[in-house]
């Protein structure tokens, strides 16, 4: 079993990489463990089992540069099993055992001295923060009682869409309408602010399109002075929204020049949310590697479900290195024999799976941008902030080209709620209302 992370040979084939050296990889007989739970794509670490092949010239001889300790070594490996490497809870992490939330926590091993968002260490301050927490948020027993520990959760807002801003009001009136003192703690508004990439001539218009968008913001929550006043309003730009220019003449710099905030926290370490707006299941399915699955062609009866590779349709085919092989990888006609693997159960619905797939494979790696450099760049001055290590208590994952779900995995919540405006429908919203240390639910509204 090999544990490195997936790359691709200059020429063009799948290979597997550590820090001592890198070795063509043959996945066209490899099957995923647990079957078709985790995307797989180049950049990724992963753990495969199978068999060395030898052969006496390294694959893409003259290309790879080198050979031996750190280079390309001679032959492949045919793997037969892929899987993610497993993923680790944050109460192992922390070294924290007993009941949540009770009095009798006990630290041991881990890193629980270790201080990673600047607010203290579990072992310094944990059990002084879950006191207070205790007192100043108690758990009503009556769920009909607005409780003070929310966070509500909105998806895209494309100011440019003159619906979007109704949705908005709608949204916060319902919060306004509250009683007095229970009012969500913060909102959190996540762009694409825009539907195409501002100050790139793009169809959004400019920077004084851009302005006049966040002014029609500014006036429709400016008819809220008791949710600006009790609340935190916090907003995560996306891809198309304008970001360090030279308009700003050093004006801003001190603001422009700081590490990206991904993370928000309550209570000190007691409570981490990372949020994080990217639409990488998309992504995921344009760079993955397509595996072999044991799921059969489909009946006429079954005409009318989606089809078996609507998740990776654009996903690419990479296997050994010979032609042969690679031409039959290609070829979707080709009948394949049935591995003794255990079968997707088909009762779950089809938007769960790809949320659990997607949720399994970012938690896994530990990493929000698990892919090539040349597919996801990444600032390396900035990349700390995109690791999940420790694993956060929830994670507000704010993908558009992903159905909106909210998921735990070990023990980490993970919740997306795509687009504010709900595609195919007319005027109805949609967010995420989240409990601090409970779940989130999706809500719907019309307007």
């Amino acid at each position: 079993m090999l544990l490195g992370m997936l790359n691709v040979l200059p020429a063009g084939g799948l290979a597997i990489s550590d820090l001592t050296a890198t070795i063509a990889l043959d996945v066209s007989q490899a099957v995923a463990i647990p079957e078709d739970s985790a995307w797989f794509a180049p950049g990724m670490i992963v753990l495969v089992d199978g068999v060395y092949e030898e052969e006496e010239e390294s694959v893409g001889k003259g290309l790879s540069g080198s050979s031996g300790v750190g280079g390309t070594l001679g032959g492949r490996f045919q793997g037969f099993f892929i899987g993610q490497p497993p993923c680790e809870k944050r109460k192992a992490t922390l070294g924290v055992s007993g009941p949540d939330g009770g009095q009798d926590h006990t630290i041991g091993g881990g890193f629980g001295w270790i201080d990673f968002l600047g607010v203290g260490s579990e072992r310094a301050v944990g059990s002084k923060m879950r006191k207070l927490e205790q007192r100043l948020l108690p758990r009503h027993s009556a769920e009909e009682v607005p409780s003070r520990g929310r966070m509500v959760i909105l998806g895209e807002l494309n100011l440019d869409q003159p619906r979007t801003l109704q949705a908005l009001r709608r949204i916060l009136t319902i919060y306004a309408a509250e009683p007095e003192g229970a009012s969500p703690m913060s909102f959190v508004i996540t762009g694409n602010f825009t539907q195409h990439a501002v100050l790139a001539r793009g169809g959004s218009g400019g920077s004084i399109e851009y302005k006049e968008y966040f002014d029609a913001l500014a006036s429709t929550l400016s008819d809220f002075p008791t949710l600006l006043q009790t609340s935190t309003f916090i907003f995560v730009p996306g891809d198309n929204d304008a970001w360090v220019s030279s308009f700003t003449a050093g004006a801003a710099t001190r603001y422009l020049g700081k590490e990206p905030q991904t993370r928000v926290t309550l209570f000190g370490p007691n409570h981490e949310v990372v949020v994080f707006r990217d639409d990488i299941s998309a992504r995921l399915r344009r760079a993955a590697v397509r595996l072999k699955t044991s799921k059969q062609p489909q009946n006429e009866d079954e005409e009318n479900q989606p089809p078996e590779t609507e998740d990776g349709a654009d996903d690419v085919v990479m296997g050994g290195n010979d032609p042969v092989e690679e031409e039959e990888a290609m070829d979707v006609d080709i009948p394949r024999k049935k591995p003794t693997v255990k079968q997707v159960n088909s009762s779950v619905p089809q938007d769960v799976h790809t949320a659990r797939k997607l949720v399994k494979t970012v938690l896994d790696q530990g990493y929000l941008s698990p892919f090539r450099q040349s597919i996801r760049p990444v600032h390396w001055d900035y990349a700390t902030a995109l690791h999940l290590y420790p694993l956060p208590t929830s994670m507000v994952l704010v993908d558009t080209t992903a159905p909106p779900f909210c998921v735990t995995y070990e023990g980490c919540h993970v919740m997306n709620p795509g687009s504010i405006l709900v595609p195919g429908r007319t005027r109805v919203g949609r967010w995420i209302e989240y409990e601090i240390g409970k779940i989130g639910k999706l809500r719907e509204t019309t307007f």
